[in-house]
């Protein structure tokens, strides 16, 4: 499921509340913020636990990657994300969150044949939900 919209129109609260549906039924859900997640995995490659680490993610019936794109990926995330997706591809869900709309996803992802193979897995398959409105976060009066 891709989730998109501007700041504050409840992309995430969208994205947890799922997740916590899946919990609810039954499924093993984790859920990341996507900048965090790659900080602790290029950490996880320094230590060697890298590998037991996606295999944490992989075990995982649904993973939400909330905040996708707020920083364009290096080299490093790009093989990481394509991992990822790469090992959840018809064995798991993926839930992502982002502010930009999805055909925005190639520059954040960059390196052409890389974001070609990570969007072909999740874009073809997805359901899009594209948020519109004022943010949530405004004080109503």
């Amino acid at each position: 499921m891709l989730i998109t919209g501007s700041t504050g129109v409840g992309k995430s609260y969208l994205g947890t509340a799922i997740g916590y549906q899946a919990c609810i039924q039954g499924f093993k859900v984790s859920s990341f913020n996507t900048s965090k997640l790659f900080a602790k995995l290029k950490m996880a490659k320094a230590d060697s636990s890298y590998l037991r680490e996606l295999a944490k993610i992989e075990r995982q019936d649904v993973i939400i990657l909330d905040d996708f794109g707020l920083q364009a990926l290096d080299s490093h995330n790009r093989i990481t994300l394509l991992e990822i997706i790469e090992d959840r591809h018809n064995n798991g869900s993926i839930i992502v969150t982002s502010q930009i709309p999805v055909q925005g996803w190639y520059d954040i992802i960059g390196e052409k044949t890389i974001a070609d193979a990570i969007l072909d897995r999740l874009i073809h398959q997805a359901h899009r939900l594209e948020l519109h409105g004022e943010s949530m976060r405004k004080k109503r009066g």
